[in-house]
């Protein structure tokens, strides 16, 4: 009797890091939904925080950013959306409003499109409301299985998935507030280990009311920045790509690059460390870096100056603006960066996007023209 052992599938080589773009961009945000509203409100510079309503959200924050008149069956119809809670719907419509604006045949052949997105824990509010219904419901324990698959953390990528008919390698990631720029490393991996030929890519956060209280208890007293919510994605394709398409490309991805810390004294030196070995792999100048987005927590922007050791042109805040959006922070960063150049990042000029985790980790990515 003999055996034979499958070939392993041969896929195709990719080169560098650098030869991939960001071509396309969406966004639903406390600014509304869409590209455009989100590009006017980082133009206007007004926060888009206002007074929590009580009746529907009552909880500890009297100020939160949230995205104006959002609910699933609004942003996606009746059908299908009876169980979807608000972090898939955000994320269903955000990568919806990516592919609109890239046309019908972007996720063709669906197989060799990848979806890569993050989130925090999935939606903290169907989690506990579900755990709840097994403890409070009759007995043997009576819960709404549709609602089941709210608990699991990947529920908001495979229903975009699912949605909107994308076949290819599907991840979710979590990290905390530096989610988005994971997410887009690994994206990158993904890429470049030749298992997609695009990779759409972004991160999406809820606003609830467990959030708002897990968050509330979680903060240090002088630290309990107001929460913000939305989705945020990207196409990501190489260049050659993205012109046979008609789309130009607005921004290359350099470099990604993270460390962790073990005291909150050490964090400030850890990113200083990590922005220069990122800008060392991109093989970028820091004179060449005119536009940060930084997180914004304590330290940071101290850590950039060193790391530079000058002043950049322009910081990108995007929290002032948009509260905490947690998950979707360092997503919403860069973002900021592409909807600040709306026809590109011009050559030779280069942008950085930085975070510092309250959970002892810090990151950045290198972006250019």
């Amino acid at each position: 009797m003999s055996t034979a052992t499958a070939a392993a599938p041969v896929l195709p080589e990719r080169r560098a890091t650098d030869d991939l773009v960001f071509s396309a961009w969406s966004a639903v945000s406390p600014f509304g939904r869409g590209s455009e509203a989100y590009g006017s409100g980082l133009r206007q510079g007004v926060s888009a925080l206002s007074d929590v309503d009580q009746g529907t959200w009552p909880g500890p924050y009297a100020q939160a950013a949230t995205v104006p008149d959002f609910s699933a069956a609004e942003a996606l119809g009746k059908k299908g959306t009876r169980t979807m809670d608000r972090v898939t719907a955000l994320a269903v419509s955000t990568v919806g409003q990516l592919l609109e604006a890239c046309g019908p045949d972007l996720a063709e052949p669906p197989e060799r499109t990848g979806l890569v997105l993050g989130t925090g824990s999935g939606s903290v509010q169907s989690i506990m409301d579900f755990t709840r219904d097994s403890l409070t419901g009759g007995k043997p324990y009576h819960v709404d299985p549709a609602r089941f698959p709210n608990t699991v953390m990947n529920r908001a990528t495979g229903q975009s998935a699912i949605w909107h008919g994308i076949k290819g390698p599907n991840t979710t990631i979590a990290g905390g507030w530096l989610t988005g720029l994971l997410a887009l490393s690994y994206a990158a991996r993904l890429f470049r280990g030749g298992h997609c030929d695009r990779v759409l890519c972004g991160a999406a956060e809820e606003y609830s009311v467990q959030r708002a209280w897990l968050e509330w208890h979680s903060a240090d007293d002088t630290a309990r920045t107001p929460l913000g919510e939305g989705g945020t994605a990207w196409l990501l394709e190489t260049a050659e790509s993205a012109r046979a398409a008609g789309r130009a490309p607005l921004a290359r991805l350099r470099a990604t690059r993270f460390r962790t810390y073990h005291s909150p004294d050490e964090a400030s030196a850890a990113l200083t460390r990590c922005v220069r070995d990122a800008l060392a792999d991109a093989g970028v100048s820091a004179s060449d870096v005119g536009f940060v987005a930084p997180l914004g927590t304590p330290g940071e922007e101290d850590a950039v100056r060193t790391a530079l050791g000058t002043e950049p042109a322009r910081w990108l805040r995007v929290r002032p603006l948009l509260g905490d959006t947690s998950a979707a922070a360092t997503g919403f960063q860069t973002t900021a960066v592409l909807a600040a150049h709306e026809g590109g990042l011009s050559s030779g000029t280069a942008a950085l996007i930085t975070g510092i985790d309250r959970d002892g980790t810090v990151g950045c990515a290198v972006l250019s023209g």
